[in-house]
Order: structure tokens, then sequence, then C-alpha cells
């Protein structure tokens, strides 16, 4: 392999792109040149243009104030303006309350530059440190940036105290109940958890990313692979629950009633979830719901949801009108409607108001269904009530990319390198967030979509929230393992994410699993975010189960996660058998075998030796006595998989597949592999008897 040019490196290094890395072998490995290219193209930069440097510095020194500066809470800053060299300039700040402050500039310059044949010098005014939290203005003339102060530390919120508490994490689609049409709801979802608080004292239910999804089949069966995060999916919708179903006549409500009997006759007892026959009955019922009369307290409430999101919401419904008409990937509709802001597209929206008003009338829906399952949450007890998800990117075609064009990348894919788990790398098929774009936009868009995901909500899991930091970027027809780093503001990242968890009272976790940097772990504990541990994978460094006394307290700890079976699935062995099979091996299936039963039994040498677990113990036995080894961490969330209160095996998502395997499409089952629901569950032996095992050790401890 050839060294990329010094001029390539540098342009590189200015757009925080990795030229080398270490992978997790310990190799170091130098990125191909193609690769740079490749990653540069889809920031917008031509990587083989004479003046490509000059071009940036020229973007840089072009604007008198920085788009964004993001400072934690009680630490002085400096900000560097631009202007002319010999001018003067005043400098204030608007805080977000109303108050106003202006900026004292230091003596002298900082550096002196020739833009555009005028000589332009970085002046420099101090930033204090007494600034409260907030979304500040900063003006000089009529330009402005904005200043952004945020928590030091989030830590946990109040309602938790300095206990420990515990809750099942559930895929919900899974989570089927009588009730349900085919697919668990968030009527299941509030059952699930004022049972589970009320019964078995839990205090969370961490649920899988409810982000919005296709308007029309076929839909996306992945959750991590949205619309948007920013909105919902009407899918999980209980029909019944919405208020005007109680308005509609006999026969209205008739018409409704059986278009769920249709569902329930095609998909009860279904061993698979079919999420298009479940939306197609459940749109067409809640088009009727939307055509009835609202009271005008509703019609009021529906106003105020509207113009709190504003255009954004427009937007998206708007995505999903001509997606109804043209398909659900936005880069396969006619040109002149690829332009979220264009006049096509206002004219098309102009003639179906009613149909982009439908559409937003299902997100205020969504919106009292979520907040409804989070009150009865904390009525029933729960310190923190619903835990969401939030995926790392959306789907390349889908409302978000087309709504946030310019803030995305095109021509590459996110991804991961390849590790112990995945050895051919991953390609997670969603354009990444161009970090230089963030900043021009002072991150309004990951700030909303934060803000909305905690609207109702106790915490938060941010899914592979390394990619705060860096992501892995992948260019089109690249194979996973040819990618490299691009490195994104995980100070302004991490601190905006607090700042919007303590205003909603919320818990964040981050699922820092896989390769990660341990400066990355470290910061994120500076700052009060959670960590994820996952027992199989808590080792130390000479390869042994890291003893549970030496986990982290600011972390969710569980035995298992979706990417792997349940515990009964993985003491089997089935993740080995399942990966052969699909051909993800780049091993000898007998040596990988053989690796695998030894770092299990390892694990169940390390329960025995504590007295959790006898020589003959039974496969519920050790799947009891991992949770019970859980309690043992200082951890102050304990996560228990809903599969694995259940004795289900099979895995939800295998990772490096799309169809090979049912990724996402698995109904919650027993230890016979046949669907159960959800009043199965509130009933079964199996789950009560894991809950009082665990809670019996973390009262004890």
């Amino acid at each position: 392999m050839t060294t990329p040019p010094d001029r390539l490196l540098e342009l590189a290094r200015t757009f925080d792109i990795s030229t080398s890395y270490d992978d997790w072998q310990g190799r170091h490995v130098d990125v191909p040149e193609a690769t740079i290219a490749g990653i540069l193209a889809a920031m917008g930069v031509d990587a083989a243009a004479p003046d490509a440097l000059e071009s940036r510095q020229r973007a840089v020194w072009g604007r008198t104030l920085p788009a964004c500066l993001v400072v934690p809470e009680g630490e002085a800053a400096v900000l560097v303006a631009h202007i002319d060299e010999g001018t003067d300039l005043d400098v204030a700040l608007e805080l977000e309350d109303g108050g106003r402050r202006p900026l004292p500039r230091r003596e002298g310059v900082s550096d002196t530059r020739t833009v555009d044949g005028r000589t332009v010098s970085g002046v420099t005014y101090d930033v204090p440190a007494d600034l409260p939290t907030g979304y500040h203005t900063v003006r000089a003339g009529d330009e402005e940036g904005a200043l952004i102060v945020t928590p030091r530390w989030l830590g946990l919120p109040e309602s938790l105290g300095d206990s420990r508490t515990w809750g099942f994490a559930a895929q919900l689609y899974s989570a089927r109940s009588r009730r349900s049409w085919g697919v668990g709801d968030l009527g299941d979802l509030t059952a699930l958890a004022t049972w589970s608080a009320g019964e078995l004292g839990a205090g969370y239910v961490l649920v899988n990313p409810l982000h919005a999804a296709e308007p029309v089949p076929p839909m996306e069966p992945s959750p991590y692979l949205p619309s948007s995060r920013r909105f919902f999916n009407p899918l999980y919708i209980r029909v019944e629950d919405v208020p005007e179903y109680g308005q509609l006549d006999d026969e209205e409500r008739a018409g409704v009633d059986a278009l769920g009997q249709e569902v329930h006759e095609e998909l009860d007892g279904k061993d698979v979830i079919d999420r298009d026959a479940s939306w197609t009955a459940k749109r067409a019922a809640l088009e009727l719901l939307n055509r009835a009369q609202r009271t005008p307290e509703r019609e009021e409430a529906y106003r105020a949801y509207r113009e709190l999101h504003g255009e954004a919401l427009r937007q998206f419904a708007a995505w999903n009108v001509i997606a109804v008409e043209h398909g659900n990937d936005y880069r396969q509709w006619p040109e002149d409607l690829q332009e979220a802001g264009g006049d096509a597209v206002a004219d098309h929206i102009a003639q179906h108001e009613q149909d982009l008003d439908f559409e937003m009338w299902l997100q205020w829906i969504l919106d009292e269904q979520l907040q409804r399952a989070q009150a009865r949450a904390v009525e029933a007890g729960m310190p923190l009530g619903i835990m969401h998800d939030l995926a790392v990117g959306v789907h390349p075609g889908g409302a978000d990319a087309w709504r946030l064009r310019d803030a995305y990348a095109v021509g590459v894919r996110v991804g991961a390198p390849p590790d112990p788990f995945n050895q051919m790398g991953q390609d997670w098929q969603q354009p990444p967030w161009r970090p230089d774009k963030l900043e021009e936009l002072a991150y309004a868009p990951f700030r909303d979509l934060i803000r909305n995901v905690l609207r109702h909500a106790g915490g938060v899991r941010i899914d592979h929230i390394i990619g705060l930091f860096r992501l892995w970027w992948v260019p089109e027809g690249a194979s996973p393992a040819d990618g490299t780093y691009v490195r994104y503001d995980h100070r302004a990242l991490i601190g905006i994410l607090a700042l919007e968890a303590q205003r909603a009272g919320a818990v964040v976790v981050g699922e820092d699993l896989g390769v990660v940097e341990p400066s990355a772990r470290e910061y994120l504990a500076k700052r009060g975010v959670l960590g994820t541990s996952i027992l199989w994978f808590e080792r130390d460094g000479e390869g042994n189960p890291l003893p549970a006394e030496r986990w982290r307290e600011l972390c969710l700890a569980s035995v298992t996660t979706h990417d792997l079976p349940p515990s009964a699935g993985y003491l089997e062995g089935v993740h080995v058998e399942l990966r052969d099979r699909l051909g993800l091996l780049t091993r000898p299936v007998a040596e990988e075998k053989a690796a695998d039963e030894k770092d299990r039994e390892s694990w169940l040498d390390e329960l025995r030796g504590r007295g959790l677990l006898g020589e003959d113990a039974t496969l519920d036995e050790e799947v009891t006595a991992l949770h019970r080894y859980l309690a043992l961490a200082p951890s102050r969330l304990l996560g228990v998989a809903l599969t694995d209160a259940v004795g289900d095996r099979r895995t939800q998502n295998q990772p490096g597949t799309l169809d090979e395997y049912p990724n996402w499409r698995i109904p919650l089952s027993g230890p016979d592999e046949k669907p159960i629901l959800l009043e199965d569950v509130f009933r079964s032996e199996r789950a009560a008897a894991l809950a009082k095992a665990l809670t019996a050790d973390i009262d004890r401890g």
C-alpha cells in the first residue's frame, strides 16, 4: 500500500478524518488514499483540487463569529472573532432568559490571514465562567452565533436518589398482548411498566427505538434504521386508546373493530412479526378515527402540539405524504420533489393538506400515548419510568435525510470496523452527519431529537455512543473493513445531551461496547453519563471474568443484549451455530466453538466459586445465577432482558446480516420457541422467580 501524499493527509486532518488507526487486534493500519479521498468527497471536498486547503481556510476565516461555541458551566472560555485588520468590533451575549452581557476584548490578535484580498485578524473575547446553562446567542453587528453552556455533570436524577434499581429491556414490537394488532404497542408498554413496577419492583422499562418508520409497506424491520429519529412510529399506537374511538357511532366503531379482528385472525400466534399487515389495518382504522369530531379542548391541544414542533413537523409530515404516492425512498422520487424546501414540494402539499394533517395528527396521538405510558409507570412506583433507545442514524432515503439533507454526508455509510464478534466489520447502511454542518447549524438537529425523545421519558440509551466521538465511515462500494474514523466534537455533543437530559430530569446510558478508546469511557464517566456492561464481555486484562466488585458504578449492567441470543440460547452456544450457518466466521467452526465454550465455562466457574451455582445446575438455574451475579456489582442500574424472564432462546438481531436472518421479527417466545403473549408473562412463575432472585440480592447489597 502506498502512503497518501502529505497534502492529502493534511486535508484529512483538517476535516478530522483519521489517516491511521489501531484495529481490534492491536495492529496499526494506514488508511488507503482512496478511502480518504472518498470520505472527503462525501464532505463536499475535491481532494484533487489544488486550492482545497485554501478553500477550507477561507470558509473558516470568512465568518466574523464562530457558528457555535459549546462550553461546560463554570468554565471560562475564549471566543475568537475574525475582523478586518485595524477595525474594532463590539461583541455581546444575549442570554436565553433575556439578559444581555458584553464580552470584553483582549489586547492584540491571535493570528492574521488574507481572505479574498483582505487582511483578517483573529481577535479574542473573554467568555465569563459564571454563565447559566442554556442556549445563548452571541451578536456582533449583523452577525450572530450560538453559545451553549452545558452541565459539567449529569449523573442520576433525584428521583432515584442514592439507590440502585433494575428494569426489563424489551423489544416492544415482539411483546404482544391479546389487545395488540399483531405488534406490541404503547398500551402493552404501559401494562408492562405498571405490572413490573407494582408486582416486581422494577424501576424502569428500556424499549427498542420507537423512531418513525415508513408510512406504507414495505416497512423496514430494523428499529435502528428509521425514517426519522426525531418523530415516532405510529405502528405503536393503541387504536382503542385514542379518545375519538369513544366518539364513533356504532357503525364506525364496528368498522374499526373489524379491521382489528382481521389482523388478529391473520397474525395471532404467527411465528414472525408482520409489520406490513399490522400497519395496513391500523392505518386504515386511524384514518377513520382522524375524521371523528374532536372536543374543543382536544382541538386546542392538537393546535398547541403543531405549534410546538413547527416546521420540522410539517416537513416530516410532507415526506410521509409524498412517500405514500411515490415510495418510501426519496432518492427515487421525481427530481423536483427531492428538495424539501422547493416549490414543487410546497405545491404538492398545498394539494394534500388533509393528508398532511393526518400525518401530523398521528404524531400527536403518539405523543399522548407516550405521555400516558410514562405517567402510569411513575404512578406505579418507577423512579425512572420509560427509557427510550436512540438509534445511531437514519435510513438514507427517509424523512430526516430528506428534510435535513445538507447535514448528512452523501456517498458514504456508517458502520463498524472488524471486531471479535463481527470479524468482517459491519455496514449499517446509514448516512452520517457531517461534523462541519452540525457545527454550522449550532447542533440544532441533534438537540431537537434529544429533546423530543426525552419529552415523555425518564431516560435514554444512546446506541453506539462512541459515535458521538468518532464514527466509522465507509465509502460506497467499499467493504466495511475499508473505512476509517471521522471525529466529531464530542465535548459539544455530550454537553448538549447532558443539558437536555438535565432539563428532562432523565438519565443517559451510553452503549459503549465494541472497539472503544479508553479515553472515551473516561470522558463519559467524567460528565456523568452511564456506560454499559454486558456480563459476557466483562473480562480483565488476562481474559478472565472481571469480578463483579470491579465493574463500573456508573453503568447499566445486564447479562445479554439484543445483538446476542437470550441467556438460555447463549449458554447453549446457538450464536456460534448461527454465525457459522450464515458464513460470518473467520476461523473454523470447531475452533470458534471451543473458544466460546471455554469463555462460557469460565463464567460458570466464577458463579460456582461465588456459591451462586451448584455443579449439576439446570439451564434455568444457570440463567438465574447469572442475574444474581449482576447484583454483586456496584452498578446503579441493572437490566433483565424480557426474553430471559420467559426462557426465550432466539436472538432478535444477528449483526452483519440483512434478510439472511429474520432480524427484528422474532416474537417473544417461551423455551419451546412458541410465541407467548404479555398476559402469559404477567402470570409467569419463571419471570417472577428471576425478578425475586435479583431484587433480593440488590436489597442485600
